[in-house]
């Protein structure tokens, strides 16, 4: 089941997105990858269980250039946390979802 409480975000809307007092996981990806694919579940769980306390948003790499370049992202996927506009922390490849508690846990 797909979470309503993940957002898609773009380059043009990014900036007021992660400016935010409430923490941010920003998760890039693409339709073609298939870890990308992997990770939805738990990111939507994530969602689900966080809200309220985190915003969690999508990025298609490929539909939004400009930002994955400004963060040297070369792998996809990346899962990169931000608080108040600066990047706490980030993650890349299929992690497990244990792995992305522990990444939310440290803005929170």
């Amino acid at each position: 089941m797909a979470s309503d409480k993940v957002k898609d975000v773009s380059d043009a809307d990014f900036e007021s997105v992660i400016g935010s007092d409430t923490p941010c996981l920003v998760d890039f990806w693409a339709p073609w990858c298939g870890p990308c694919k992997a990770i939805g579940p738990v990111v939507e769980a994530l969602a689900d269980e966080y809200d309220g306390k985190v915003t969690i948003v999508k990025m298609n790499v490929d539909d939004n250039p400009a930002t994955p370049g400004k963060f040297g992202i070369r792998a996809i996927p990346t899962l990169i946390l931000f608080k108040s506009g600066e990047k706490v922390d980030q993650v890349t490849g299929a992690v497990g979802k244990a792995q992305l508690v522990d990444l939310i846990e440290k803005a929170l």
